[in-house]
């Protein structure tokens, strides 16, 4: 593939707040608690870092929301921001500057600070550029759609579909309770969920995550000299960013029942990591569970399931722990918690875990790639970020 990055960039170091309602700490206490982490995980300290990106939609408007809390000195800092995929584009365009030797380390972070500001959901940021004549919608309306449309295409009634729903969620929160820096860290039982209230039908509470403070960074270098840091560095393998004209909405032949978005990103990065067939070669997973209908939907269109089947995987516990393919195994948005700017990397945070055998309750049995997949927007216009790493040689 021309322009591939596979093996080109390696993660020597990173660090990860626990996620929450971070009363405790303001923004610039989670930067510093997620960069020294990796800092002290690569054996290296500010002063090594040669550039650096800042992902984030709330914590200051250029790159000094970094360079202040961690005083680094005079050195270029880019500030990124792109919705919910903020993170992982950071961590994108980091990836970039390595692999095209323009510098040999640097430092990537995430990080927003978002219950302080006393909103439940996502707010602040100015209407997307659309048409004249689009809706207003929430979050949770645009994502139900998903839920309605999948149910009536593939004939589930509201009971298989609801229970499908929980099910993933079930999964989330008995994932999350084995994750020490997770928001949310309680199983949950079933019974609850499908009985919770009503956010924006069929979504029930337990269907929705949680809005939470938090941070996450990464040190990145090249592959020959991330073995001057550690013996187990971590490769990356593909990154990918796919961005929809927003046509959904008007878009006749658009079904609400996939997102075309994810399904290219997805196709680019198999084919920049040689991935042939998803189901069997990827390992693991952390997917953009901002709503359990958009995790079972993102299952098909990563190649996970089959179209229209995906109800018999997930009832069949093929994504939990001990199954063929674990997806969020540190809980995900769902337990983990949505800090918007930092989740990406929190995302890649716990495939580097993983990876190195260092999850702790939660670790998988010899796992060799990682997927992260990244949404920020809506299923109907939106950016979608899809990254593989792995274990070198793979």
């Amino acid at each position: 593939m021309a322009g591939s990055i596979k093996d080109r960039v390696a993660i020597v170091g990173m660090g990860c707040t626990k996620f929450g309602e971070r009363w405790d700490a303001s923004a610039n206490d989670l930067i510093v608690e997620a960069a020294y982490e990796a800092f002290e995980d690569a054996g290296i300290g500010p002063e090594d870092i040669e550039a650096a990106w800042v992902g984030t939609t709330s914590s200051g408007a250029t790159g000094m929301v970094l360079s202040e809390p961690l005083r680094l000195q005079y050195i270029p800092i880019t500030r990124v921001e792109n919705a919910c995929a903020t993170a992982s584009d950071a961590f994108r365009n980091a990836c970039y500057s390595v692999a095209a030797g323009i510098y040999d380390t640097v430092l990537v972070l995430g990080v927003d600070k978002l219950k302080d500001t006393g909103m439940s959901g996502l707010g602040g940021a100015q209407p997307p550029p659309g048409h004249v004549l689009s809706p207003e919608s929430t979050a949770p309306g645009n994502f139900a759609l998903l839920a309605t449309t999948y149910f009536d295409k593939y004939g589930l009634s509201f009971e298989d579909g609801k229970h499908m729903m929980g099910r993933v969620s079930w999964k989330s929160h008995k994932n999350g309770a084995l994750n020490q820096k997770a928001h949310f860290q309680k199983e949950v039982d079933m019974e609850r969920i499908l009985n919770a209230p009503m956010i924006a039908w069929p979504l029930g509470l337990f269907d929705c995550c949680g809005v939470s403070d938090g941070a996450s960074a990464a040190i990145i270098t090249t592959p020959k000299k991330a073995l001057e840091f550690r013996k187990d560095p971590i490769h990356v393998k593909a990154q990918q960013i796919a961005i929809s004209p927003r046509d959904g909405k008007f878009n006749s032949n658009y079904d609400y029942c996939h997102v075309e978005t994810t399904v290219r990103a997805g196709q680019r990065a198999y084919e920049e990591a040689g991935v042939k067939n998803p189901r069997e070669e990827i390992s693991m997973a952390e997917v953009h569970d901002c709503f359990s209908i958009t995790e079972a939907i993102t299952m098909e269109d990563l190649g996970f399931s089959p179209r229209g089947e995906v109800r018999e995987d997930i009832e069949n516990g093929f994504f939990d722990l001990d199954g063929g393919l674990p997806v969020q195994p540190d809980g995900g948005l769902k337990c983990f918690g949505h800090p918007i700017g930092a989740s990406g990397l929190r995302m890649i945070y716990e495939m580097y875990k993983q990876l190195q055998g260092k999850a702790g309750d939660r670790q998988l049995k010899d796992p060799k790639l990682g997927l992260t997949h990244n949404l920020g927007g809506s299923p109907d216009g939106c950016a979608i970020y899809v990254g593989i790493v792995g274990l070198p040689g793979v």
